[in-house]
């Protein structure tokens, strides 16, 4: 399956909920933790993660640490490398996307925290989905759509899995 990977707004992502609402078929599993660090990332990859054998990582960490990149972007840098290639040690098969920092307020810092993600993303062959930008989505057109396939009988493509970039759009942009 899935697993969200992330800080103290993911733990709170309404899992149950919007697997119902949008017909998610896909395992997903949230294994998010409270103030978790780049730092910690490693530990509790080992400890929660890695035995479920998941198909996609969905990384959105990063919150927590914007204090230690913008003192020390190259420690950051280097934690974040350090989770992301021990991520593909653990499960060579496994996907990581990378997930960026939401930046209502058009800080500097996230700003460039999310340039670093994307360097990163890009340098570790991971996909990276930007959340950054506000985007016009319209979750119930979203859910009309589904609805209409599954009522004309067109239901076994949709039980296929999703694209990574819909699923960051369901989970992390509502």
């Amino acid at each position: 399956g899935t697993v969200i990977f992330g800080g103290t707004v993911d733990k709170e992502i309404p899992l149950c909920e919007l697997k119902q609402a949008f017909s998610l078929n896909e395992k997903l599993y949230n294994r998010s933790f409270t103030g978790l660090s780049v730092k910690d990332a490693v530990a509790a990859y080992d400890s929660c993660i890695s035995t479920l054998k998941p198909d996609c990582v969905l990384l959105h960490i990063g919150k927590e640490d914007i204090k230690l990149f913008s003192t020390n972007p190259a420690d950051f840098e280097q934690h974040f490398r350090k989770l992301v290639q021990h991520i593909k040690e653990s499960d060579k098969k496994c996907n990581i996307a990378i997930i960026s920092l939401r930046n209502p307020d058009k800080s500097e810092t996230i700003t460039e925290l999310n340039k670093s993600l994307k360097y990163i993303a890009d340098s570790e062959r991971c996909e990276f989905e930007d959340i950054s930008v506000k985007r016009v989505w319209n979750p119930k057109e979203t859910k009309d759509v589904v609805s209409f396939v599954y009522s004309i009988g067109f239901v076994r493509p949709i039980k296929n899995q999703r694209s990574i970039y819909d699923l960051v759009k369901i989970l992390f942009c509502l």
